[in-house]
């Protein structure tokens, strides 16, 4: 094995092997933008680019509490607001917080953003939806080649980005369960933004993000999900512990003398947990806290709701379903709708007719106590025997629950 020739061989093998691997790391050329019109006209728009990116994450049309929501998170990315909008559950705020995701690291608008949680594994979660988009969404791929591509090239393989090269060059991409750094393009507006996730309760002081360029970063963005858990919120200690990380550690991410931008997408489980604080404008102002609920005014006619409920609950424990109270409402719909504002007239199930019609359901299958917090953000009591409706309670809809009025919603 020490000849010559075996010496040879063997180097020759080695240097092939190098090559097949330098080859396989290195991507080439980034494509051009397809679009370059279509790309610049959502830099400042986060509706257009929502829109034009994400219209299979948005394929309902748009509430007017969404449009708020929007205009408001324009406000906290591109001039450092901060932003907490309570919205019923189900109504896309996550989403939305996703896609101003990535609508920062695409256009670089906060090169390095911190996505917190009620706990780790919910925030990466999150940012686990932010990477399928940036790896699968072909539109992004088209308009965005220098953030997207790189991506693609590793074909769900992180480990291949460490070796990966662009013309040569490292791009320094980071793709782990826990932090996204974009690719190292020279020039591009995505090059080296990050994203990090953190729970509420975990290690947040002191995060850094040194960029392949040498300069250290701190967060300037932090976007905020549902920060809070079923029993935190019904512990006041843990609500007071958590409403002082909102107000120290994540309000000084950014360090000495640097404004963070904010945004607090909540649902109010219990009255005074942290989600209820933080909308409260009197308590922090900062936040500039947005309550809205599914429904705003309730049908006037609460004896057809009150019969349309108990057909809706025969059915259900019958085994028959809930076809005979789906006729009684197509029959009587005019009336049954009659004073009724709803907040999303797009949001219904495919075999319910309007979106009143969906909250009744959701109220009925649900129960008060569980309906008007998660769907009105206002909860009335946690005594769980309000959620025992009954005919009489069900048809009480347009009142205000025992023992607490209903929040006057923000105005529309």
């Amino acid at each position: 094995n020490g000849e010559p020739g075996y010496e040879r061989h063997k180097e020759q093998a080695n240097a092939h092997a190098r090559e097949k691997s330098k080859s396989a790391r290195e991507i080439g050329e980034i494509p051009p933008p397809t679009d370059p019109a279509r790309r610049e006209s959502c830099r400042e728009n986060f509706r257009q680019f929502c829109e034009t990116y994400g219209a299979e994450s948005f394929p309902l049309a748009w509430s007017d509490d969404h449009l708020r929501a929007i205009v408001k998170i324009e406000s906290a990315v591109l001039r450092g607001e901060l932003f907490a909008f309570a919205m019923p559950r189900g109504s896309g705020k996550t989403t939305l917080a996703e896609w101003a995701c990535i609508w920062c690291l695409v256009y670089g608008h906060r090169p390095f953003l911190m996505l917190i949680g009620a706990d780790q594994t919910i925030a990466c979660g999150m940012l686990d939806s932010i990477k399928s988009q940036i790896e699968n969404n072909d539109l992004l791929l088209d308009d965005f080649p220098a953030a997207c591509y790189p991506v693609r090239a590793l074909e769900r393989i992180s480990q291949r980005a460490k070796g990966q090269t662009c013309n040569g060059e490292p791009t320094h991409i980071g793709w782990t369960a826990d932090k996204v750094t974009m690719p190292w393009i020279p020039g591009e507006p995505s090059a080296g933004a990050a994203v990090r996730v953190a729970g509420i309760t975990g290690r947040i002081r002191g995060i850094k993000h040194t960029r392949p360029d040498g300069t250290s970063i701190r967060p300037s963005l932090v976007l905020i999900d549902d920060p809070q858990t079923d029993e935190s919120a019904a512990s006041p200690s843990q609500v007071m512990t958590r409403e002082k990380v909102m107000s120290g550690a994540i309000l000084g991410l950014a360090g000495p003398g640097q404004k963070i931008a904010g945004l607090a997408t909540i649902t109010v489980i219990r009255t005074d947990d942290l989600a209820d604080r933080l909308l409260d404008r009197t308590r922090h102002p900062s936040w500039q806290g947005e309550r809205t609920m599914l429904v705003y005014e309730w049908p006037t006619r609460d004896d057809l709701w009150g019969q349309y409920a108990e057909l809706r609950r025969e059915g259900q424990r019958s085994g028959a379903g809930t076809k005979a109270a789906d006729d009684f409402y197509a029959a009587h719909q005019a009336e049954m709708d009659a004073g009724s504002r709803v907040a999303w007239p797009s949001r219904k199930n495919a075999d319910e007719l309007t979106a009143i019609q969906h909250a009744w359901n959701l109220r009925i299958d649900r129960g008060e106590s569980a309906f008007m917090a998660e769907y009105q953000n206002a909860p009335t009591s946690d005594d769980l025997t309000s959620d025992k409706l009954d005919k009489r309670g069900l048809a009480a809809g347009r009142r205000s629950p025992p023992g607490r009025g209903t929040p006057r919603p923000s105005p529309p």
